[in-house]
């Protein structure tokens, strides 16, 4: 197999047969022997019924549906572990990334990048507040880890098999494959595009998933913030000793009382939302050292059905 197309598909019903029209063509364009495998999210709309019948009628289709959402990243994983191709390309199904760069995608391989990211000029369709936040995540994240993590790049990216093979020796269960690719270190390059406005339907990545997100992508590639909790631990004991030391001042050399309510409660308020914070900062990593120990399998499938 030259190609895998790996489409996660979460309630697109109306985008799938433009989708898949718009791949068809690009398959014949490039004249390669190709699968595309559609990754059935939860979906609760006909999304599932249209691979069905789209499944029927090519042989290249394969699909696999969840038993619920499992979310995106997982969708994607799912795709990589059943992918034959020499080539892998992951994109969205909602129409906001054109299918027709993965001709381009597919000559900057053939010059022998290993891995050829999207890389968007524009994002249409997009609020502030999520061009925004993704805008600071993205820059913050790049000086946190030790990498270079490619800015204003999402999930469409084609990888040599390679690629594919380093992620999948990866058994963590929180998967951020925008850090993990990039994580491999591998020749990489870009192609250029301006993201349209999605067509039908609404965004299954909310702000909630977002966050979500990047709290793993933090967690997965930085120690940062625990480096930050024991600097905002250094910051308090320092305050704290100064404020002692000019208790006892007041105290003992001026002779005064020191009418503490005031101060008390603002450094007890102070203190409590520091030890929040840095509890709260240590969950998110218990929390992923406890999903990695009970080892549970990262998806439960519902269907699955390959061409022969």
């Amino acid at each position: 197999m030259d190609l895998s197309i790996i489409i996660p598909v979460h309630n697109e019903e109306k985008n799938l047969p433009i989708l898949y029209e718009r791949c068809v063509l690009v398959l014949e364009k490039l004249k390669v022997q190709a699968e595309m495998i559609f990754i059935d999210d939860g979906s609760f709309d006909k999304s599932l019924d249209i691979i069905l019948e789209l499944s029927d009628k090519d042989e290249r289709i394969h699909y696999f549906s969840f038993t619920r959402n499992f979310g995106h990243q997982i969708a994607l994983s799912c795709g990589l572990e059943h992918a034959s191709g020499a080539v892998i390309v992951t994109i969205d199904s909602d129409l906001q990334d054109p299918p027709e760069l993965i001709i381009e995608m597919y000559e900057e391989w053939k010059k022998g990048y290993k891995l050829v990211y999207a890389k968007r000029r524009k994002r249409e369709g997009e609020g502030f507040f999520k061009k925004a936040f993704s805008f600071l995540f993205y820059r913050i994240l790049s000086r946190m880890v030790g990498f270079d993590i490619p800015l204003d790049t999402g999930d469409y990216r084609l990888m040599d098999r390679q690629v594919v093979d380093v992620l999948l020796k990866l058994k963590e269960h929180q998967h951020y494959l925008r850090g993990q690719v990039a994580w491999t270190g591998l020749k990489s390059t870009f192609v250029y595009f301006n993201r349209h406005e999605r067509k039908f339907g609404d965004s299954s990545y909310p702000f909630k998933k977002q966050l979500r997100l990047a709290l793993d992508g933090i967690t997965s590639f930085s120690s940062f913030p625990l480096k930050l909790v024991v600097w905002a631990g250094f910051l308090v004991f320092l305050i704290a000793f100064i404020l002692i030391v000019y208790t006892l001042y007041v105290r003992l050399i001026g002779k005064h009382t020191v009418e503490g309510w005031a101060s008390l409660m603002i450094s007890l308020l102070f203190l409590g939302g520091i030890q929040m914070i840095s509890i709260g900062i240590l969950g998110q990593y218990i929390r992923r050292i406890d999903e990695n120990v009970r080892d549970r399998p990262n998806y439960v499938l519902k269907e699955i059905f390959k061409n022969e």
